[in-house]
């Protein structure tokens, strides 16, 4: 694979200069923690549904992650070559990466709710030379999707399953075999190690133009914020991690999969959220810190409230992806005994702002938090020109964790010159530096921190035969953020209803998180003269029929 990461280089020289990128890889963190630990517990993972543990010391940890690096070459996977990986919060997840990043390659974690068209745009899009995913999980038979794909990829030339039979396990190619003891594991797992500014990291993010948008990381950009992240959140090597979400997601890669190796930490990895069974690991695996999106915290603590059991040794929950609603503070407060921190990021760059561990817990559900170490943020209007404190305009941010660009999609970039970023939202600042994000110029819908992609599917219901016109909009839902609702005019003579939406969209292989939960049939849709649609009028409409 060809990267075209340019804007990596540019400011290469003033970061390093200013002490945000440290030249260090994830190699760098696992060879100092099998030199300096090597008997302390890096990983737990737990499947709910098996309720199968596997746990890795870092000196296990390390030796497994050579045998799949050099199995991985045994597969023809080389330097800048994209692995893709399809997994749920398995070990298998973390070793993969770990496992790409001996030799040179590069992940590209997916969604394990994505099905077939999200897959094959992005498969197709970033090259993908292997696939990982799991046999089946949670019902689903992952392999015969993918392997009925593989005709239409030239690209993908191994399908490997987890938990699968015969020849193309996971189990039999990669973490089976001792490959780490053949006579030329060593010159695999050292001739083609990446440097700090070498893509290491290809993730697709949703957007609004139809187009796949790959962001790609170095290992620079990434540890960039993971560094400060993890001094203002105060963790370090005593602390242990939940990770709930999924680790496709940059919340569960950066601070679930990188961190705790960064930190000398210890993770629990758990692959389906179940809050009892949450509530469980904090308490025998002496879980300190997690973060998740609302929904989660929401869960925790009416389950902890509800159950009787707490979370004593939990301090910190980071809740990010929705702003969090005041009395859900003050209930987790009670509830869980933690701190609850708030925070906004994107996949672009990782955690941006977030409050402060001796910040008034009334920040938490008003403001969105300060920006980081290495990170400025600014407001401006239409001009690009800054508003005053207060005013809300477009959010724009110059980090040090800023990606490298979207994977042949420059033109989509949007950083200037001066390495600002467009992120999209709209926010204000207040007098203290705290942002709170307002609303989104970009189109997209965000259901319990999942970005639902808008443009895709009114694309798809343009198609259907009954449909006229169609808007896809946000309603507020209390547990999920917002959820998306489906504004149809259905063509004269023609009738839709809401089995017939989710029907239709089903049989597009749509990820079933992305198919609206609620429809509004119209006669004719709010537009301006030009025939826009004026979507503002129907979230308007939305908010007034959930009051």
């Amino acid at each position: 694979m060809e990267f075209d990461a340019v804007l990596l280089p540019p400011r290469r020289a003033r970061m390093v200069a200013q002490g945000f990128w440290h030249d260090r890889t994830i190699n760098d963190s696992l060879d100092a923690c099998v030199a300096q630990c090597p008997d302390k517990l890096a990983l737990t993972a737990v499947q709910v549904e098996t309720g199968n543990v596997q746990r890795f010391t870092y000196r296990e940890l390390a030796r497994m992650a050579d045998r799949i690096a050099v199995g991985l070459s045994r597969l023809g996977v080389g330097k800048n070559d994209i692995v893709a990986c399809q997994l749920p919060n398995w070990w298998q997840f973390t070793l993969v990466y770990l496992a790409c990043s001996r030799i040179g390659a590069v992940m590209n974690p997916l969604m394990h709710i994505f099905r077939e068209r999200e897959l094959s745009l992005m498969l197709q899009h970033g090259e993908a030379k292997v696939m990982i995913a799991p046999k089946t999980f949670r019902g689903f038979d992952f392999e015969k999707m993918i392997t009925d794909l593989q005709p239409s990829l030239p690209h993908l030339k191994h399908v490997v399953a987890v938990g699968g039979q015969g020849a193309n396990s996971f189990e039999a190619l990669l973490s089976g075999p001792a490959w780490e003891d053949a006579p030329d594991a060593q010159d695999i797992l050292t001739r083609y190690r990446p440097g700090p500014d070498d893509v290491t990291q290809l993730i697709y993010t949703s957007g609004t133009t139809g187009e796949p948008k790959g962001v790609m990381h170095s290992a620079n950009t990434v540890m960039a914020n993971i560094i400060p992240y993890a001094q203002r959140l105060r963790l370090d090597a005593e602390d242990v991690v939940l990770m709930a979400s999924p680790m496709a997601h940059q919340t569960g890669f950066m601070y679930g999969l990188m961190m705790p190796i960064m930190l000398k930490s210890s993770v629990v990895l758990q692959d389906i959220w179940e809050p009892k069974k949450a509530i469980e690991l904090i308490r025998t695996e002496g879980v300190t810190f997690t973060m998740a999106s609302t929904p989660f915290l929401t869960d925790l603590a009416k389950t902890v409230t509800e159950t009787g059991q707490g979370v004593p040794t939990l301090r910190t929950f980071l809740c990010a992806g929705a702003p969090i609603p005041g009395p859900l503070v003050e209930q987790a407060r009670a509830a869980l005994g933690a701190k609850i921190v708030s925070a906004w990021g994107m996949t672009e760059n990782g955690a941006v702002t977030l409050t402060k561990l001796d910040d008034d817990d009334e920040r938490s559900f008003s403001t969105d938090g300060c920006p980081l170490p290495g990170v400025e943020v600014k407001v401006v209007d239409g001009d690009d020109k800054p508003l005053p404190v207060g005013e809300t305009g477009k959010l724009m941010l110059r980090s040090c964790s800023n990606f490298g660009g979207y994977l042949h999609r420059p033109h989509l970039n949007g950083t200037d010159a001066n390495d600002w970023f467009d992120t999209g939202d709209l926010a204000r600042i207040d007098a203290q530096g705290y942002i709170r994000i307002t609303g989104r110029s970009k189109d997209v819908i965000i259901r319990g921190g999942e970005n639902i992609p808008v443009v895709e599917i009114e694309s798809l219901l343009y198609r259907h035969p009954a449909v006229a016109m169609a808007a896809i909009v946000a309603y507020p839902d209390e547990r999920l953020g917002e959820r998306a609702c489906a504004v149809v005019v259905p063509k004269t003579g023609q009738t839709i209803d809401l089995p017939a939406v989710v029907e239709y969209l089903k049989a597009q292989k749509v990820a079933v998180q992305y198919i609206p939960e609620r429809l509004v049939v119209m006669d004719a849709m709010p537009a301006t003269p030009s025939g826009k649609i004026q979507k503002f009028k129907l979230r308007e409409l939305m908010r007034q029929a959930a009051a």
